[in-house]
C-alpha cells in the first residue's frame, strides 16, 4: 500500500511540474479473466521522469509517458483504452512476440529431420508465432515493484505447432538512466526455434499526434535482407549504400520513404530486417536512434541481437482509433524490433535460432530516452 501511495504522489508531482495532461488508464479497464487466469494493469515509474503501464495479457506496454525538452509528458506508444479493444483487435501493439517473431515461410521448417507445420497467420506464412502467439496469452506476474515487473510463461510442447516445452522469464524495468529495459531468458526440453522480440509502436510526437515521417532515424547497419513480394528474405545480405535503406547517418524517414524504389513500393513503406553492425556476438551494443526535432525527444535502441526489423506503420489508414479515440493514419508510428532475421529456420546462411535443451536463451533490449 505504501508503494502504491508513493507511486501515485510521484506521478502527480511529475504531471504538475511538466504541465502535462497526463491521464493514467484506470486499472478497472483491464481487470478481467482470460483462459481462467487473472488479467490486470500495472503502473511503473522511475525517479527520472518515465512512467509506463503494462498489462499481463500479452505482456503489453499500453502507455509510456516520456518528457520533451520543455518537460511536457506525452504517451509515445500506440494502444487502446481498455482490454476489450485489445481482445477484438488483431494488432501486436506493445506486446511480447514469440515463440518466433517475424515470418517463417509457408509456416514450415525442418528440424533434426522432422518437418513442422505451423498455423498460417499472415496469408501464406506464419507471423509472430502463429494465430495465438505470446501476444495473446496471459503471462504470470512473478514480482512487481515500483520500477519493474517480472513475467513468466510456459509455452507447451506443440503449442502453435512448435516442438518442446519452452519456459520463458522476462523482466521489464525503467532504469535510472531513463531506459525501458527488457531482459529475456528461456530454456527448452526439446530443440526448438526461438526468436523473441518486443512490438511497441512509437511516435515521439505522442500517440495519434501525426506522422513519424519527420523523425530522424539512424540504424547501425551496412546491410539489410531484401525480401520477395510476400516479405520473405531471398537469402542474401545487400548493401544499404545508395539505397532507401541507408540510415547509417540520421535521416528523416519521409525523405527516404519517398525514394521511388520498388522494394518499398511493394510494402507501402518499410517492413525490413537490417543486419546490425556488431563488434562481438551477444554483447549489448548500439543498434539505432530516433529523434524528433520539434520537441527534442531522442530514443536510442541497444540490443544483443543481430537484426533490427524497421516497420514504418504502413497499414494504418485512418480507420483505426486508439487511446482517447485518436485516429491512426499512415505512418502514425513505427516499430524497431530487435531480433534475429526473418525465416531463419529455413535460411542456412542466417544466424542460428535453434535453442537446444543444454542451452539457455538470453537476450537484452533497451529503449533509452533523453532530450536534445
Amino acid at each position: 500500500m505504501k508503494n502504491a501511495v508513493f507511486l501515485f504522489l510521484a506521478v502527480l508531482l511529475v504531471a504538475c511540474h511538466s504541465g502535462s495532461s497526463l491521464v493514467l488508464l484506470p486499472e478497472s479497464h483491464f481487470r478481467t479473466e482470460i483462459d481462467g487466469k487473472p488479467v490486470s494493469l500495472y503502473t511503473l515509474t522511475n525517479s527520472s521522469g518515465l512512467l509506463m503501464q503494462v498489462t499481463n495479457w500479452g505482456a503489453r506496454v499500453v502507455s509510456l509517458w516520456v518528457p520533451d525538452r520543455r518537460g511536457k509528458l506525452d504517451d509515445i506508444v500506440l494502444g487502446y483504452d481498455n482490454i476489450d479493444q485489445y481482445l477484438h483487435s488483431h494488432s501486436y501493439w506493445g506486446a511480447a512476440i514469440g515463440r518466433f517473431g517475424n515470418r517463417i515461410a509457408n509456416g514450415r521448417f525442418t528440424l533434426d529431420g522432422q518437418v513442422y507445420q505451423l498455423p498460417l497467420s499472415d496469408k501464406r506464412h506464419c507471423l509472430h508465432g502463429g494465430k495465438k502467439g505470446f501476444d495473446r496469452v496471459v503471462w504470470n506476474v512473478d514480482t512487481i515493484a515500483s520500477d519493474h515487473i517480472c513475467f513468466s510463461y510456459r509455452s507447451k510442447d506443440g503449442e502453435e505447432g512448435f516442438p518442446g516445452n519452452l519456459d520463458i522469464k522476462m523482466k521489464y524495468s525503467l532504469t535510472l538512466e531513463n531506459g525501458f529495459k527488457i531482459e529475456y531468458r528461456a530454456v527448452t526440453d526439446k530443440s526448438t526455434p526461438i526468436n523473441l522480440t518486443h512490438h511497441s509502436l512509437f511516435n515521439l510526437k505522442g500517440a495519434g499526434n501525426g506522422s513519424v515521417e519527420s523523425h530522424l532515424l539512424h540504424i547501425s547497419a551496412d546491410h539489410y535482407t531484401p525480401v520477395d513480394s510476400t516479405l520473405i528474405p531471398i537469402g542474401v545480405l545487400a548493401l544499404v549504400d545508395k539505397s532507401p535503406f541507408d540510415f547509417r547517418i540520421p535521416v528523416s524517414i519521409g525523405k527516404q520513404m519517398n525514394n521511388p524504389d520498388a522494394p518499398l513500393n511493394r510494402s507501402c513503406g518499410y517492413d525490413h530486417n537490417f543486419v546490425l553492425n556488431r563488434k562481438k556476438t551477444g554483447d549489448l551494443e548500439f543498434a539505432a536512434s530516433l529523434y524528433e526535432p520539434s520537441n527534442g525527444r531522442y530514443m536510442e535502441v541497444w540490443s544483443t541481437e543481430p537484426g533490427l526489423q524497421f516497420y514504418s506503420g504502413n497499414l494504418f489508414d485512418g480507420t483505426i482509433r486508439g487511446k482517447k479515440g485518436k485516429s491512426y493514419k499512415h505512418c502514425a508510428a513505427l516499430a524497431l524490433e530487435t531480433q534475429h532475421f526473418p525465416d531463419s529456420p529455413n535460411q542456412t546462411g542466417f544466424p542460428n535460432t535453434i535453442l537446444r535443451p543444454t542451452e539457455v536463451y538470453i537476450q537484452t533490449c533497451i529503449y533509452q530516452f533523453s532530450i536534445k
